[in-house]
């Protein structure tokens, strides 16, 4: 494997960057492309009398943020999953999101998720899957004939090593089969899926891009 702080994905003549904090970076239109943060988590749990720290929020977003200053995006798209659930949506919560647009320096936009359903955000729209040049950007996978399919909600994950010692790494995993592009889960409190073995998959450790 060559670790990298970034790897490229070429597809149709066109390149992404992987980022290994969990991203895609699109150069040519300068959008920076994430899913599943699942904001609220903790307060969704706690509502159901399930205690769990509220401390992954911060994290997630001050990750954001730090990717937004270093790449300078000119808009910031998440597919699906910004939220956990409308119990989440404190009025904390409700107010950081609030300021997320000024902070980023750019328009945050949300292609809605299974996460944001029956919820409203104030100041950010559910907007349905839709084409960004090649790329069809969607939550849940949707392959579209002709278009990368750029998609989150699988969480993918990497499992290495035996059954005694296995070690969970999160990933990037391509389906040559459907031409679908699924990026890792960005949120902190968040778990992870093995996808098919015929996919190829990046893996993310240590601040890199792992090409396996």
């Amino acid at each position: 494997m060559k670790a990298m702080a970034t790897a490229p994905f070429l597809w149709g003549g066109e390149r992404l960057e992987l980022l290994a904090q969990r991203a895609v970076w699109d150069p040519q239109r300068r959008v920076l492309l994430l899913a599943d943060l699942h904001l609220g988590k903790a307060e969704s749990f706690q509502a159901q009398g399930i205690p769990l720290p509220s401390d992954g929020d911060g994290s997630t977003l001050n990750a954001l943020l730090a990717l937004a200053d270093a790449w300078e995006p000119e808009q910031v798209v998440v597919l699906g999953d910004l939220i956990h659930s409308r119990l989440g949506l404190t009025g904390e919560l409700r107010a950081k999101l609030a300021a997320l647009p000024e902070l980023l320096g750019c328009p945050l936009r949300l292609i809605g998720g299974n996460h944001e359903r029956g919820s409203w955000i104030a100041g950010l729209a559910q907007e349905p899957s839709q084409p960004l040049g090649p790329w069809w950007l969607s939550h849940e996978p949707e392959p579209r004939a002709g278009r990368l399919n750029l998609c989150g909600h699988l969480h993918p994950v990497a499992l290495l090593g035996g059954q005694g010692d296995r070690l969970r790494l999160s990933c990037f995993s391509y389906c040559p089969r459907s031409e679908r592009l699924a990026l890792p889960a960005f949120g902190a409190l968040t778990g992870g899926m093995p996808l098919p073995r015929h996919e190829r998959q990046w893996l993310l450790a240590d601040g890199a891009v792992l090409a396996a």
